[in-house]
């Protein structure tokens, strides 16, 4: 991604920001859940075409082992990066029960991410200072813009 790409990410993540949480929801102001935040900005931003995941369960990761969210995320281009790579506009997976089942867009503000979060809809969180999030297994990735 250059760095107009990124920069177009974060705006538009930012710009979600206070947006309730709904599951399965894509509506700026009104309503997302954390994987379809992701999908709403990179496609907003260029980044990817637009996306479409299928149903899902609001607790799949707590009954399964199946990898969806991180086999969706690879579909669209993504590629798993360190996290000394880790730039503004690349992409945060972390483990929730068995599987990577929640995502965030980092804003290049040294581990700061925006996020749909149950109960608290699109908010700022950091990676290594919010409990919930430093306890768990993260995985970062970036995404290709479409040629």
């Amino acid at each position: 991604m250059n760095t107009a790409a990124r920069q177009a990410v974060v705006a538009e993540a930012l710009s979600w920001l206070g947006t309730p949480y709904a599951h399965r929801q894509r509506l700026k102001g009104v309503g997302v859940d954390c994987a379809q935040l992701p999908l709403a900005v990179y496609a907003a931003a260029g980044v990817i075409g637009a996306a479409e995941v299928g149903a899902y369960a609001s607790q799949w990761h707590l009954h399964r082992s199946e990898e969806l969210y991180l086999r969706h995320l690879q579909a669209l281009g993504g590629r798993e990066i360190a996290r000394t790579e880790a730039q503004s506009g690349d992409f945060v997976l972390w483990r929730y029960g068995r599987t990577f089942s929640h995502g965030a867009i980092l804003t290049g503000r040294g581990g700061q991410v925006v996020h749909a979060v149950r109960g608290l809809g699109v908010v700022l969180g950091h990676f290594d200072a919010d409990e919930d999030l430093r306890s768990r297994q993260m995985k970062l990735f970036t995404l290709s813009p479409p040629p």
